[in-house]
């Protein structure tokens, strides 16, 4: 038996049910908060050490750095500007994220990791037309337990496919 084994044994079977609903629920809350650009509520949802590797899919010249570190954010004040300034800068974005079948694991009483099945749709107007990005794919994440409440601490996506407009990401100013 491993130590996150024998660590996730003391707490039990209602513990660790209560353990995954309450990281669901701040999952859920990250996503209904980029879509209705919750700003102020939006970075209570983080550690403030939060790591951020979810920009692999824009143009690297639009990717955010930590350091010589393209697709990295790190810091929670980063991230929530990060975010904001894709989502709701200059030219701002109708979002739709949605995330499903989550696989939450306990590798601690204090951590976890979990991985999402995840469907995102994006649509901006250049003042003629209407473009869109629809993606598919999956969040893997990890997430802390800080003063009683669980919040997540490292985030990447994988995508499995993306269809957008040709010049989808024209509007955008680097990260």
């Amino acid at each position: 038996m491993s130590q996150a084994e024998s660590e996730v044994g003391s707490i039990s079977a209602v513990e660790e049910l209560l353990a995954i609903e309450e990281i669901k629920r701040v999952f859920a809350a990250r996503l209904r908060c980029m879509d209705t650009k919750q700003w102020h509520v939006y970075p209570t949802l983080h550690t403030a050490d939060v790591v951020s590797e979810t920009w692999g899919g824009l143009p690297t010249d639009k990717q955010p750095k930590t350091g010589d570190t393209s697709n990295q954010v790190v810091g929670i004040d980063k991230l929530t500007a990060a975010i904001r300034n894709m989502l709701d800068g200059d030219i701002p974005l109708t979002t739709a994220h949605h995330a499903h079948t989550p696989e939450i694991v306990l590798t601690s009483p204090t951590t976890a990791t979990g991985i999402w099945a995840m469907e995102d749709m994006l649509w901006w107007n250049d003042g003629e037309k209407e473009l869109h990005l629809h993606g598919y794919g999956h969040y893997h994440e990890e997430y802390r337990k800080e003063d009683g409440r669980w919040l997540i601490s490292y985030r990447t996506l994988t995508r499995l496919r993306v269809d957008q407009d040709p010049g989808f990401f024209r509007f955008m100013k680097a990260l």
